[in-house]
């Protein structure tokens, strides 16, 4: 055989092993997209079922406090409650997280519930500077 026919033939051999190559290699990044789309769905729709449990948690069966004493605060923790506010005299105060399915503590989670345990919970008052509140120090319009 001639050397240019044999240079041919090798060139359209790779071409065509390239070519097979790129076909299966799409075929299977096409199918590890699918599957990865399909599990970011699973999960997606698993955050957003928490979060629907999390703010219909008072109204749920099982709920031990009044519905009307929890208070939805979602970040660093799901509620606080306060016992006896529907009375007008808070007898308690409780930093209520709420769960679902096999979800855990984040750290920071796990971080203000090891404070409250430690006893460093303080009530503090911050009062708005007088400047900032006051008619008189409004510039007219």
């Amino acid at each position: 055989m001639e050397p240019i026919v044999i240079s041919i033939i090798v060139i359209l051999t790779a071409v065509v092993f390239y070519l097979l190559g790129r076909l299966i290699a799409e075929r299977g990044f096409s199918k590890r997209i699918i599957v990865e789309r399909e599990d970011a769905a699973k999960r997606s729709r698993a955050v957003v079922g928490g979060q629907f449990s999390e703010q219909l948690a008072p109204y749920l069966p099982g709920f031990q406090y009044r519905p009307t004493e929890a208070k939805f605060l979602g970040k660093p923790v799901d509620f606080i409650v306060f016992e006896g506010l529907d009375e007008k005299s808070i007898s308690g105060v409780v930093f209520l997280e709420v769960k679902s399915g096999a979800s855990r503590l984040s750290a920071t989670e796990k971080s203000l519930k090891e404070a409250i345990a430690a006893g460093n919970v303080r009530y503090e008052t911050y009062q708005v500077p007088e400047e900032l509140t006051s008619s008189r120090s409004r510039p007219a319009p």
